[in-house]
C-alpha cells in the first residue's frame, strides 16, 4: 500500500510578510479610545525613535501598542514559545526587547515620555481607556 505524501507546510517568509506592522486591530482599537480625548495625535513618525505607533508631537508623547508574543510580554501569550526553531525565536525576540528599550531610552533623553500597550491589555477596555487617558490627558 502507498502512503500519501503530506503537503509541504507554506512559506514561512510568506507568512511572515503577511503579518502587518501597522494598522494592527489592536492598534485601531487604541486609537477609536484616543479619538475622542486627544484626537491631534500622528501615525508611525519615522523622524520619532522607535517609530511610535501613535505620536502626540507638539506634547512629546509616543504610545507604542505591541503584540504580546512578538515584543516578549511576561504574559501568558507572550511567554509561550513556538516548538519548531525555538532558538531562532528566542533569538529574535531577544533583539525586539533590546531594540525596544533602547527606543524607549532614547525618546526619554529627547525629553519624550511614552508609553506601551500590550495586546494583552486590551481585553480590559475600562481600564485601557484610564490609562491611555491618564498618559494624554496630563
Amino acid at each position: 500500500m502507498k502512503r500519501e505524501s503530506k503537503k509541504p507546510p507554506p512559506d514561512r517568509s510568506a507568512i511572515m510578510r503577511a503579518v502587518p506592522g501597522r494598522d494592527t486591530s489592536a492598534e485601531l482599537k487604541v486609537r477609536r479610545l484616543l479619538r475622542p480625548m486627544a484626537p491631534g495625535y500622528r501615525l508611525h513618525r519615522k523622524d520619532i525613535p522607535g517609530n511610535p505607533d501613535i505620536a502626540f508631537v507638539a506634547a512629546k508623547k509616543a504610545i507604542f501598542v505591541h503584540g504580546c508574543f512578538w515584543h516578549g510580554h511576561d504574559c501568558r501569550r507572550g511567554a509561550r514559545m513556538p516548538k519548531t526553531n525555538v532558538d531562532y525565536w528566542r533569538a529574535k525576540i531577544g533583539r525586539n526587547r533590546a531594540r525596544d528599550a533602547r527606543h524607549l531610552e532614547e525618546l526619554t533623553t529627547r525629553g519624550w515620555r511614552a508609553l506601551v500597550v500590550w495586546e494583552c491589555e486590551l481585553a480590559d477596555e475600562a481600564a485601557l481607556e484610564r490609562r491611555l487617558c491618564a498618559f494624554v490627558c496630563d
